[in-house]
């Protein structure tokens, strides 16, 4: 594939969809905000190791582990989101990526440029969502 500068290429309507450009263009977007999380995920690592059990005030402490477990909690999202993203590539890698996994139809690029782990079009995602409102309704 061709290399693609990010900041100079943006995927547009009038090109053929999913061409080699807007993969790579994607693929990297991709790598780009995996490598973000793990470059947080490492200052996360250092600032729970911080001992905070010399905190004199039982306050300071309290407010020092609930931060910490929040920080946990985020992490794990982001985790799960790395696994999302690795997917995402994967589907770049086997020809899938940009598709609905529920239709088949293309993905706008608007929606992959703006969530590009989007494994639905938009309108098969607002039915996933009602359907998923209702079933929580019960």
């Amino acid at each position: 594939m061709a290399n693609v500068d990010l900041a100079e290429y943006c995927p547009s309507e009038d090109e053929p969809f999913m061409n080699d450009r807007q993969k790579e263009y994607f693929k990297r977007k991709l790598l780009n905000w995996k490598q973000e999380i793990l470059d947080e995920s490492q200052s996360t690592i250092v600032n729970l190791q911080e001992d905070n059990t010399q905190l004199p005030d039982i306050a300071d402490r309290a407010s020092s582990e609930t931060e910490k477990a929040l920080e946990l909690r985020t992490r794990d999202r982001q985790r799960k989101l790395i696994s999302k993203i690795d997917a995402a590539i994967r589907r770049i890698e086997t020809g899938e990526y940009g598709y609905c996994e529920e239709t088949g139809e293309p993905i706008s690029l608007r929606r992959l440029d703006a969530r590009p782990i989007a494994t639905l079009s938009l309108e098969a995602q607002e039915r996933h969502e009602k359907a998923e409102k209702v079933h929580r309704d019960d």
